[in-house]
């Protein structure tokens, strides 16, 4: 057997050590190979979690491989922690507005950065278990800790073992983008892998990308105390979302007071003592900033690196990743791939979504295609800003005539009652049809809200059965409803609505 190093995730205190017992546990021996295995997961992030629990649920023979932390980005460096400080800057900004809940605070209520971050910790820790190592092995999955690589198109290798397989998932997910700015490198950044390493609160932040990380990170900082300025190259932050959405969330980092350069570059950044400092190039000219640290959050770029996908016969691109079919297959037809590495949304739960494909086409047959996934996402900014389906631009680009009906949360009575009036729900659907064809909602639940409308289009339920749809009163999503019952009114015509002021006039 090989037992696999151990390492240190700073900082080095008793819920990191849990968090590695889970994930990396220190003296690990790996098992001796099967001689042949139904399925060989690469990569334990969540795609191959899903995967390989999945396959061997089934009956599979499955061995797993992992070069770092079992539980991938959205454990360790991604979902899990960021939340967990998103709850505690929720807070804050709870707190700085509660006058106008009739709340009085006597004194300054102030975050204590170090005790946000332990408690990020030790809820990563608990929530670890879940993708331990120890439930890997009550299913009888044989884990491999260790760096390998494909010797051909049916075997891997990995510390002078060979995995024979049937079958191969490829879930080696993505890592941050590294920016090209000259002087980074030697200044040093942060990135989602290293961020939540923090014990001590930075009083100055430059975000590199005004993505969902970047946003997301920004306010939550900002809320808990620290000066924060975010450069973005394009002309709106969260590019890929509604105008309007964007445009409120400006709004509220402004009122926060966030400072978001758009349309900006940085030109070089350079070390000065203790402190980082940036050349950047906007629309008001050319200016230095000043931090204390820098977090780049420009995207992601798919792992794909160092797996000798070439003796394997599976075609990739440094960029877009592994290239597959609508089966998530690749070009070796006996390895799949699913997540990060093949996928242009990177999402936990898209990688979860392609795992549950791969599960039924490698173990079976080629029958289920991610093309018929209805994909929805969530940025969690405070409010969030949640999608699914085409945008009004999309439908415009596809020659498609659309009807849009918008219901802001300001006209919501608990939108109203719980101060949470920012925001609104949006449907897009064809010009004179109510199937619902996208939607995006801006509140301080959209992610929850979502779900609601990501069901309607994956079961081609369309406006009319959604305002039949009974909310309990008072709830904000019964915005949904109350948007969904505007197309009816829009379908009253002017002769239609004369004869009804008749009808009514004579039932008097």
């Amino acid at each position: 057997m090989t037992t696999f190093r151990d390492i240190i995730l700073p900082p080095d205190d008793a819920h990191n050590r849990e968090l590695l017992s889970h994930v990396h546990p220190s003296g690990y021996e790996n098992p001796d190979p099967e001689p042949v295995y139904n399925l060989l997961v690469v990569g334990l992030g969540t795609a191959g979690l899903v995967a390989a629990v999945g396959a061997a649920s089934m009956g599979a023979k499955v061995a797993m491989v992992e070069d770092y932390l079992i539980g991938g980005d959205c454990l360790n460096f991604g979902c899990v922690p960021s939340k967990a400080i998103i709850r505690s800057s929720r807070v804050m900004g709870e707190l700085r507005r509660a006058a106008e809940y009739g709340v009085e605070i006597h004194g300054q209520a102030e975050a204590d950065f170090q005790r946000v971050m332990e408690r990020m910790r030790r809820l990563r820790a608990r929530i670890s278990r879940h993708d331990s190592e120890a439930r890997l092995k009550e299913l009888g999955v044989h884990l491999f800790l260790g760096r390998g690589r494909f010797r051909d198109r049916c075997s891997f290798e990995l510390e002078g073992r060979t995995l024979r397989f049937k079958r191969a998932v490829v879930a080696t997910g993505a890592r941050p983008a590294r920016p090209p700015i000259p002087g980074l490198e030697a200044a040093g950044y942060l990135t989602n892998e290293t961020v939540f390493s923090l014990v001590e609160r930075p009083n100055r932040w430059l975000i590199i990308g005004g993505g969902p990380i970047g946003c997301e990170l920004a306010q939550a900082f900002r809320r808990l105390g620290s000066e924060v300025t975010i450069v973005q190259l394009d002309d709106q932050f969260l590019p890929r979302e509604d105008r309007d959405a964007a445009d409120i969330l400006a709004r509220t980092f402004e009122r926060e007071g966030i400072r978001v350069l758009i349309g900006a570059r940085i030109r070089n950044v350079t070390l000065e003592g203790q402190e980082k400092r940036a050349v950047v190039e906007g629309e008001d000219g050319i200016e230095a900033i000043a931090a204390d640290e820098i977090l780049a959050a420009v995207g992601r770029v798919p792992n794909v690196e160092g797996l000798n996908l070439e003796a394997a016969h599976v075609a990739y691109d440094l960029k877009e990743g592994i290239q597959v079919n609508d089966f998530l297959q690749t070009t070796n037809r006996a390895v799949y791939a699913a997540g990060d590495v093949c996928f242009p949304y990177k999402f936990t739960h898209i990688a979860d979504a392609t795992a549950r494909i791969v599960i039924q086409n490698a173990l079976f047959l080629n029958s289920k295609k991610h093309t018929s996934l209805t994909i929805p996402w969530c940025t969690y900014t405070d409010p969030e800003v949640a999608h699914v389906g085409l945008y009004e631009r999309d439908l415009k680009v596809r020659g498609i005539a659309c009807d849009t009906f918008v219901k802001e949360f300001k006209d919501v009575d608990r939108a109203i009652l719980d101060g949470e009036e920012t925001g609104f729900v949006k449907l897009h659907v064809k010009k004179g049809k109510d199937r619902l064809l996208g939607a995006t909602v801006v509140s301080s639940h959209a992610g929850e809200m979502i779900g609601e409308l990501t069901q309607a289009m994956v079961s081609g339920a369309g406006l009319k059965i959604l305002n039949n749809v009974i909310h309990p009163y008072p709830t904000q999503s019964e915005a949904i409803r109350q948007a969904a019952a505007q197309y009816y009114v829009q379908k009253l015509s002017p002769g239609l609505k004369r004869w009804l002021d008749r009808w009514f006039r004579w039932r008097r």
